[in-house]
């Protein structure tokens, strides 16, 4: 594993520049030349214009509520789906105490809480944009998601963000001083409609357009989702290398997604969030019987993602406590240790989990950190296997008197390095508390793990025998429960 120090890229744009990756064109083109070599398996491809209705029925957009004179049904099952809340019952989350859980009432590792940096226009000192906040990759157009239904959330949902292809949005500042997403292209009505006229079911180009950039970077969060899967060859993915959409694997019911993973948030479908290789892969799938045995402690992707951030750096460790200026670029950011070609940690997991709570006092494992996800099993465990995971850690701000966390304000620290002003702004933001931060601020040790799903490689890569079992090979026997090696 290679590791480095540095500053990453410009969060400003970095979203932006992951949807240039591909092109209206060339995704019409890759999508129309994948459904004829796949028509059974592939999603609705945008089309060229007199393949999609819409062009018959759209003539001028004006916003969500075009899409709404047909689609209201479909608008509001967005509305209750995690994609547009951000929350959701929890039952994974052994901590969640029946409470709705997602990212708009927690805290995590990486950005902190989103309801603290929601939307704006973050400038530095030379003037230019350094940010719009963490509303960048929410299904809407700038308010927060509210849990009562109302036209105005309705028309806040933007439905292009996930069904128009080569989409691009920025903040504005309107009249009354509130701010809003709307579309590049809004000053262009010909190709505004030509945008709208195009919209399909999602694409990899468009899921992309969040995931790819959560944490504030190309592939700074999850360590599985690179921009190499814009374009990538059947050695870097075999399954979308092969052509397969995200949505054939997250399949979407009345606008809720299948698959979630080790995520810190309640599921859009509870009885469908673990996707598992089994559901197309099946029977007796390896030559050799002894390779089948290990299928009911090991889960597939252990063997087969053997590394990890094979081609864009992965955030490994963010440290809030201290901001670096960017060289060349005017502004600040969180120091952060980088690292490549990751082998991952591997540890027992049944699918269920804890999670550290914005509103609940910190808990300190015995090794002193706090755990953001910490993955529940163990040997013996019937519904637990051997999974592959990235191991995050970070430091981050603690009110000292009620061990709560505290979500950092990101402007100040992004515009200026000043920590402490993104600490005071983010408790009194959150919670109205005004903090001391020399007086009234802690700092905690992080950890996190993070499952590794995608990034499968050819059998021909997957783990040998002697990655694991080999002396000095990768597996910690002892911490999964095991006096040494079982192999003997």
């Amino acid at each position: 594993m290679m590791q480095n120090w540095r500053i990453p890229a410009a969060l400003a744009g970095l979203l932006l520049a992951c949807v240039a990756l591909v092109g209206q064109a060339q995704a019409q083109a890759q999508a129309q030349a994948q459904t004829q070599a796949q028509p059974q398996a592939q999603p609705q491809a945008e089309g060229s214009l007199w393949e999609n209705p819409h062009h018959r029925y759209v003539r001028q957009y004006e916003g969500t509520r075009t899409c709404l004179q047909c689609h209201e049904a479909q608008a509001r099952q967005v509305f209750s789906s995690v994609h547009y809340q951000w929350r959701a019952p929890a039952p994974d989350i052994l901590n969640a105490r029946d409470r709705q859980i997602g990212k708009i009432n927690i805290s995590n590792d990486f950005c902190t809480s989103p309801v603290v940096s929601w939307i704006g226009i973050l400038q530095n000192t030379s003037g230019q944009v350094i940010g719009n906040g963490c509303s960048k990759c929410h299904a809407g157009l700038g308010l927060q998601p509210d849990e009562q239904l109302s036209q105005a959330q309705l028309e806040n949902i933007d439905c292009l963000i996930c069904h128009a292809p080569g989409y691009r949005r920025e903040v504005i500042r309107r009249e009354d001083n509130s701010f809003r997403w709307v579309p590049d292209a809004r000053g262009n009505p010909e190709l505004m409609l030509n945008v709208v006229q195009h919209v399909g079911r999602p694409t990899n180009e468009m899921c992309l357009r969040c995931h790819l950039g959560a944490g504030g970077g190309m592939n700074y969060k999850r360590g599985d989702l690179e921009t190499a899967l814009a374009h990538p060859t059947r050695d870097f993915d075999v399954h979308m290398g092969s052509g397969m959409q995200c949505i054939q694997c997250h399949q979407f019911r009345a606008h809720r997604v299948r698959g979630g993973g080790t995520q810190m948030s309640g599921p859009d479908l509870p009885d469908e969030q673990r996707l598992r290789c089994e559901g197309c892969h099946k029977g007796a799938l390896h030559s050799q019987a002894v390779v089948n045995r290990h299928m009911s402690a090991v889960a597939c992707t252990t063997c087969h993602i053997p590394l990890f951030a094979r081609k864009d750096p992965t955030d490994m460790h963010r440290d809030w406590s201290q901001a670096m200026a960017v060289p060349g670029e005017d502004r600040y950011e969180p120091l952060i240790r980088f690292a490549s070609r990751v082998q991952p940690v591997y540890a027992w997991w049944n699918g269920k989990g804890t999670i550290a709570m914005l509103d609940d006092p910190v808990r300190r494992t015995a090794e002193g950190k706090v755990s953001f996800y910490q993955p529940a099993g163990r040997r013996g465990d019937p519904a637990a296997r051997i999974h592959a995971f990235k191991y995050h850690t970070a430091r981050l701000p603690v009110d000292k008197a009620t061990g709560l966390l505290i979500p950092v304000q990101v402007g100040p620290v992004f515009r200026s390095g000043d920590i402490a002003a993104g600490v005071k702004g983010g408790a009194a933001a959150y919670s109205g508390r005004d903090l001391d931060p020399a007086r009234d601020v802690g700092w905690i040790e992080s950890e996190r793990f993070l499952g590794i799903f995608h990034g499968v490689q050819p059998k021909e890569a997957a783990l040998g025998c002697g990655d694991c079992h080999a002396p000095g090979g990768r597996m910690d026997w002892q911490a999964l429960g095991y006096g040494g090696d079982p192999r003997g």
